[in-house]
């Protein structure tokens, strides 16, 4: 009882916090499904003002994508109908996008919107991505308003020190 009080304590504060960083560019991904340019302000759904984005761990060099964030995806690929009825829902990663179309198939994935950010600086800006170009996991939330779509959270808690013994869990 007390952790979800504790819970809801911190999602009623970060409720309350005023919008974050606006959007730096109308990114403009690669679609997997169609092979066609999409931008970021089209991600978001009809009626929906919020828009989540899971950074993927498929970079363009890399010969596999990462096996834990793949897993983590086959349990999404499932509930993605259902998440999308309240938010919109989006997985970028660097990779080309038939590489990406290949693991989908492969992994019979049939709900996730699934997007190549090559060529544009999505990842980097959004932590997704280091200066030497490895492809780390990150989970952004977007909000859409007149005042434009800004950026309203992150799990940065990946990056943050912990002590010894603690996980670098992130995206619970």
């Amino acid at each position: 009882a007390a952790l979800r009080e504790q819970t809801e304590a911190v999602a009623a504060l970060r409720r309350a916090l005023p919008p974050g960083g606006a959007l730096p560019d109308d990114y403009r991904f690669t679609q997997v499904a169609d092979d066609r340019p999409v931008r970021f302000a089209d991600l978001f759904a009809p009626g929906q003002d919020t828009l989540v984005v899971y950074s993927y761990m498929y970079g363009p060099t890399a010969s596999a994508p990462c096996p834990l964030c793949t897993s983590m995806l086959d349990s999404l690929d499932g509930a993605a109908p259902h998440i999308g009825q309240h938010v919109s829902l989006a997985v970028v990663a660097k990779a080309p996008a038939p590489r990406l179309a290949e693991v989908a198939r492969q992994r019979g994935w049939r709900h996730l919107r699934l997007l190549s950010s090559a060529g544009t600086t999505y990842n980097v800006d959004y932590l997704a991505e280091d200066a030497a170009g490895n492809q780390w996991p990150m989970l952004n939330v977007f909000r859409r308003t007149d005042a434009g779509i800004h950026h309203t959270w992150g799990s940065e808690l990946f990056y943050a020190a912990r002590a010894p013994g603690q996980h670098t869990r992130h995206v619970d």
